[in-house]
């Protein structure tokens, strides 16, 4: 059993529980509230779980690691059927670079940690939140359309939903949450539309695994 420390609405929460699903493995789920009113990372007991004070974290045959990216690494070495990679060299290599657009590019400059200390470190009100969030946004998605127009698959790489969707279906989710337009992103929203068709990205989304 894989446990999965986890907040409905963060990306890197909603990026494994996409992936648990799509490997068809079996996963239990604490919740690690981030609300502004309760900031559970920030306790004790969390912290000696996560000294980073993050989430999401996971506990795999007993064994605590972090970072959603180095576990969906595992869990493709790990579980190597379903691919989360295309088979060619080069188109695996983009599906990374397409990945990593998100993961390394635009989430950590928007990351909720990021938005609070502009807020009360540069005493930035909510437009300049805003505006600086949508920077990051359009900056990377304006790539991201590009690359995923060179293919005519119903996925970015493939015929199946991979590493690219894990990343980039968290982040126009995160988006319309700050209504960002997405009407330059045709692709994209075709890509996420045949996405959330199936049951493991419905499995995943927020508002599925909200707390009541």
């Amino acid at each position: 059993m894989i446990k999965l420390y986890d907040y409905w609405r963060s990306s890197a929460c909603y990026r494994l529980r996409i992936a648990f699903h799509l490997k068809g493995l079996a996963f239990e789920s604490e919740e690690v509230s981030l609300h502004p009113d309760v900031l559970a990372q920030n306790s004790d007991a969390y912290r000696a779980i996560n000294p980073q004070q993050r989430v999401p974290t996971v506990v795999i045959d007993g064994q605590t690691h972090t970072q959603s990216m180095a576990v969906l690494d595992w869990l493709e070495e790990t579980y190597p059927a379903p691919a989360f990679l295309p088979s060619d060299p080069h188109m695996r290599l983009r599906a990374r670079a397409f990945a990593d657009t998100v993961a390394c590019d635009i989430h950590p400059l928007n990351n909720s940690s990021v938005l609070k200390y502009l807020k009360e470190e540069f005493g930035a009100d909510q437009k300049t939140v805003t505006d600086w969030y949508a920077t990051w946004v359009v900056r990377g998605f304006d790539a991201l359309e590009v690359h995923a127009r060179k293919t005519d698959t119903r996925f970015a790489f493939g015929d199946f939903p991979g590493l690219a969707e894990i990343c980039l279906i968290p982040q126009i989710y995160n988006a319309r949450r700050f209504d960002i337009n997405l009407t330059d992103y045709p692709r994209l929203l075709d890509i996420e539309a045949n996405c959330l068709e199936l049951t493991e990205f419905q499995k995943a989304v927020p508002e599925a695994v909200k707390p009541d």
